[in-house]
């Protein structure tokens, strides 16, 4: 074994982190930042850093799982769901669930609750439940714990920013208990766990895709299209794109804001 599939082979048994789900030479882009920043020039002794330092274990960890996010991120995506798609699925069913998978730090679950936190006020009848997911126990560590700094509150009006969060003495903000209360957050790896649940009225995953492969691409596409209620509505990134193999498993809702609804079951 050479020294990068030694080290390759640390990190998913340490980290936990499945190192095959991205490409390898986003693998190693992503090792020789970390290297860069340490001062550490080969795989081997880098190995024996991260081996010997939890710090860097902790550091790698999100440097592989990409935990860069916002509130709102792309607002159009966000409007759009507020002004058409979460309305067309209250048609149907008033009481709403939606699966935010690769969720990271928990902004897009919450800004999922706040929208349909913002519907209830006028439609009573209005409730719905969102299942967050991500492989990062840390992470979902912070989520679970909903305080953010102030930079990621940037797409938000200040209304919203009262309406929902808490400021803490600190600076920080603190997301309000009733939209805590509609995120339940779980740890799940999306390429080798069954889904939390079925029938879900809206999956997101957005952003998480990029640097999997077309093969698990396609697969994750099955995935999510099988734990979808008939027409339910499907959000991808407005970088990532529909895979040929499993386009016909999906129709364009608003293609260029990636918003697609499932078809029949193939």
């Amino acid at each position: 074994m050479d020294d990068f599939a030694s080290l390759i082979s640390t990190i998913e048994r340490t980290l936990r982190v499945r190192c095959g789900n991205y490409k390898e030479d986003y693998i190693r882009r992503r090792l020789l930042s970390r290297m860069n920043a340490t001062g550490v020039q080969g795989f081997r002794d880098y190995q024996s850093l991260l081996l010997s330092s939890a710090d860097e274990q902790e550091k790698l960890r999100n440097a592989l799982t990409i935990n860069v996010t916002r509130f709102y991120r792309d607002p159009e995506v966000f409007d759009l769901v507020k002004r058409e798609v979460i309305p067309r699925i209250i048609e149907r069913n008033p009481r709403i669930r939606i699966w935010s998978a690769g969720c990271s730090s928990g902004e897009e679950p919450y800004t999922y609750a706040m929208i349909l936190a913002e519907i209830g006020l006028l439609r009573k009848d209005v409730s719905g439940i969102i299942y967050a997911t991500d492989i990062d126990a840390a992470i979902l560590k912070k989520a679970r714990e909903g305080v953010y700094e102030r930079d990621t509150l940037e797409n938000m009006t200040e209304s919203q920013v009262r309406r929902y969060f808490t400021r803490k003495p600190d600076g920080r903000f603190e997301v309000k208990p009733h939209i805590r209360e509609m995120v339940r957050f779980q740890q799940h790896d999306l390429m080798s766990s069954p889904p939390p649940l079925r029938n879900f009225d809206l999956v997101s995953c957005r952003n998480v895709t990029i640097y999997f492969t077309e093969k698990q691409k396609d697969d994750l596409a099955r995935t999510f299209h099988a734990s979808l209620v008939p027409g339910g509505f499907y959000v991808i990134g407005l970088a990532e794109f529909m895979g040929k193999e499993v386009s016909q498993l999906f129709s364009p809702y608003r293609p260029l804001l990636k918003v697609y609804t499932k078809n029949g079951n193939p």
